[in-house]
């Protein structure tokens, strides 16, 4: 099957059946292959899983070999929340075009994603209105409070993972999230990693398996 993005997918080995999806939406500027190193060390713990990793689906405005998910050279509130609400629409149609080619129900489903993708994972696991098995973000935040809150039709459980001394998107950004996700009775669990910039550390990533490997199995 032709998804609407064009997308990296790694499948479980030897056939293995498929019972969990992780979709994996990767940072400003960079695409599908870039995030999906995540997927090295975790499918050996998670053979039944296979992993998605899309394109953005724009080219980004400041580095045409990579991709974005909304735009970001305007700092006008308003217009990134309308550039996000495309994005959101179409990874919708996307997950929808997964869901149905590998037979999983969003149950099933972890939602990920570093920087711009931890955002969108964000929008996406609060705003649908079936529950996914589990959000889980890397140095993100939430983009708009106020329009979260009022489309909030679900409350995942959320693991936000971020590094104290990133200097492309503060690390207070996680404690604001926490905060939220606290007053909204979202069950959250936060991480922060010391001496940690903009990336995903070894250490982000085991906390993240392990993580998921409690909320899949």
């Amino acid at each position: 099957m032709t998804f609407c993005l064009d997308t990296k997918i790694i499948k479980p080995e030897d056939n293995t059946l498929i019972k969990n999806a992780i979709i994996l939406l990767h940072g400003y500027g960079g695409d599908g292959k870039d995030i999906s190193m995540l997927s090295l060390n975790w499918k050996r713990h998670l053979p039944n899983t296979i992993f998605i990793c899309p394109n953005g689906h724009e080219k980004c405005s400041i580095n045409p070999s990579g991709y974005q998910w909304f735009d970001l050279t305007k700092d006008d509130p308003k217009y990134v929340l309308e550039e996000v609400k495309k994005a959101e629409i179409k990874l919708n149609q996307f997950i929808f075009e997964i869901k149905n080619e590998f037979n999983l129900e969003n149950n099933k489903i972890c939602l990920s994603g570093f920087s711009q993708g931890c955002m969108l994972s964000l929008n996406l696991g609060l705003t649908s209105h079936e529950k996914y098995n589990c959000i889980v973000g890397f140095s993100g935040k939430i983009i708009n409070e106020e329009y979260l809150k009022s489309n909030k039709n679900s409350s995942p459980d959320i693991l936000l993972v971020h590094g104290d001394a990133d200097e492309i998107v503060s690390s207070s950004f996680m404690l604001e999230a926490k905060d939220f996700f606290i007053r909204n009775n979202i069950n959250i669990q936060t991480h922060l990693i010391k001496n940690c910039g903009h990336h995903i550390p070894i250490e982000a990533s085991s906390i993240a398996l392990n993580y998921i490997l409690k909320k899949i199995y």
